[in-house]
């Protein structure tokens, strides 16, 4: 199998301490040197795609790219997009299989998300699209540019949270998380670099 070289930075994961959740971050689950490696060849090998997705009943680019791999074949859902996988390459295969190590899951399929610049973003959502199941386990790797993660009760509007997500970090949500939450990853008007984010993901 083919191997990206480097050096694991991995520390144990903190909890965030969080009613109705389950969320574990990994500050550093890769070294700079292997994040550094894994983002430019992710920058340079992926077939990165913008789909159009419908938002009040307009039509808009979708304010990043994206590509999803898998090793069922089976397709993702959400915003009334439907994306088809392409087969899961050795480099995924080893990333996957080392996010594994941390959890009792064994992920099917991964989307990857590119954010250019600070005008990319995700709006609040949950995911919990029915390919997931019941307690679905994302797990999201950063690579490149640290972005801030916002999270904010569904019902308990006081309870908000933020997390700077940062260059080669894990964050696992799991359990009831996606019941009870919603996520963003806000614009933001300063001048920064390039994101590319790895969500892990179990489609049945």
């Amino acid at each position: 199998m083919t191997s990206l070289q480097g050096h694991s930075g991995e520390t144990n994961g903190i909890p965030l301490n969080l009613p109705d959740s389950e969320i574990i971050y990994f500050a550093n689950f890769f070294s700079k040197a292997k994040a550094d490696t894994y983002f430019n060849h992710f920058k340079r090998e992926v077939p990165w795609q913008q789909d159009d997705i419908k938002v009040f009943g307009k039509i808009y680019p979708q304010p990043r790219l994206t590509a999803l791999y898998g090793n069922t074949g089976k397709a993702y859902s959400y915003s009334n997009i439907t994306m088809q996988p392409h087969d899961f390459t050795d480099v995924l295969l080893e990333i996957k299989q080392k996010i594994e190590t941390k959890t009792d899951a064994v992920f099917t399929t991964c989307l990857l998300n590119l954010y250019r610049d600070g005008k990319d973003s995700n709006g609040w959502h949950a995911d919990n699209e029915k390919e997931l199941g019941l307690n679905p386990i994302i797990a999201s790797l950063t690579l490149g540019q640290e972005r801030y993660f916002h999270l904010k009760h569904r019902k308990d509007k006081h309870l908000k949270h933020k997390l700077l997500l940062e260059h080669g970090s894990l964050l696992l949500m799991q359990g009831t998380t996606q019941h009870h939450w919603l996520h963003q990853i806000p614009k933001t008007a300063k001048t920064i670099g390039e994101r590319i984010n790895l969500t892990f993901r179990i489609i049945g």
